[in-house]
């Protein structure tokens, strides 16, 4: 292969590289610039969540979309505000339900930010989850045009627990600390049995579980700390005994030294 042939191969492998990398990469829909959403709730409390959005048509670029979003909050209240490059707010509109569409962003509107808050009631745990904890998709947005396509912006989670279900998780923290420091199979199998129970929604069962396995984790330290010291004791004892043996050996070899003399 001639130097010329060689230059022309490595042009065309290099943007064939490119090429590909440019469309394994993930095409980024509008940006997120801030939020503000609760890291967990009280099933039947009210919640409010805030996602604001800029850079608005770019990746793709476009001149106009359409917002949708979904929530599993229930008895739902959507707030979509525009903003103009000022920061002086263009628009506001409002919809219902746990879905909605329709949204329309545009750059001939003059909107360059938009905000997005949806409250509700955060829903019931249809089951229960240790780690990671139970959680509910308290926002999701996404980006249509026309024709169908559309990109997905976001998906912010939050975590949901009742009265019962947070007493009991609290308890398995606490065990959980103990048993990982003992090292304790038994300890281990009851804080195990208290993790089913609390995945089972047997919250009473899975407290005691856990406090008797954070006390068999205790006992478990504090038994391996007595035989420790009696290991030590026993030591020191072995010591003092050689120590001993040898000052009456010294001196039997003394005394019959003198008799001798």
């Amino acid at each position: 292969m001639t130097k010329t042939s060689w230059n022309r191969f490595s042009k065309l492998a290099l943007a064939c590289l490119v090429a590909l990398t440019a469309l394994a990469a993930p095409v980024a829909a509008v940006s997120v610039a801030e939020d503000d959403v609760p890291s967990e709730a009280q099933v039947d409390s009210k919640v409010t969540t805030t996602v604001t959005l800029n850079e608005l048509y770019q990746n793709p670029q476009l001149e106009s979309w359409t917002l949708a979003g979904s929530t599993e909050l229930t008895d739902v209240t959507w707030t979509v505000t525009y903003y103009d490059q000022t920061g002086a707010k263009v628009n506001q509109q409002s919809f219902d339900g746990q879905n909605f569409s329709g949204a329309s962003i545009d750059a001939g509107d003059g909107t360059s930010e938009v905000e997005v808050r949806v409250s509700g009631t955060a829903p019931s745990v249809e089951s229960y989850v240790y780690d990671p904890a139970q959680s509910f998709t308290v926002m999701s947005l996404q980006q249509t045009r026309e024709g169908g396509s559309s990109n997905d912006i976001g998906s912010w989670t939050t975590q949901h627990f009742t009265e019962e279900s947070q007493s009991a998780r609290s308890a398995l923290d606490e065990s959980q600390a103990a048993v990982q420091s003992a090292g304790s199979d038994q300890a281990e199998s009851t804080f195990d049995n208290a993790v089913s129970a609390f995945e089972n929604g047997n919250f009473e069962l899975a407290t005691e579980l856990a406090n008797q396995a954070q006390s068999e984790a205790q006992q478990a330290q504090q038994s391996s700390q007595t035989q420790q010291l009696l290991v030590y004791a026993a030591g020191g004892l072995v010591a003092l005994a050689v120590v001993v043996g040898g000052v009456f050996y010294w001196r039997s070899q003394q005394d019959s030294y003198d008799k001798l003399g």
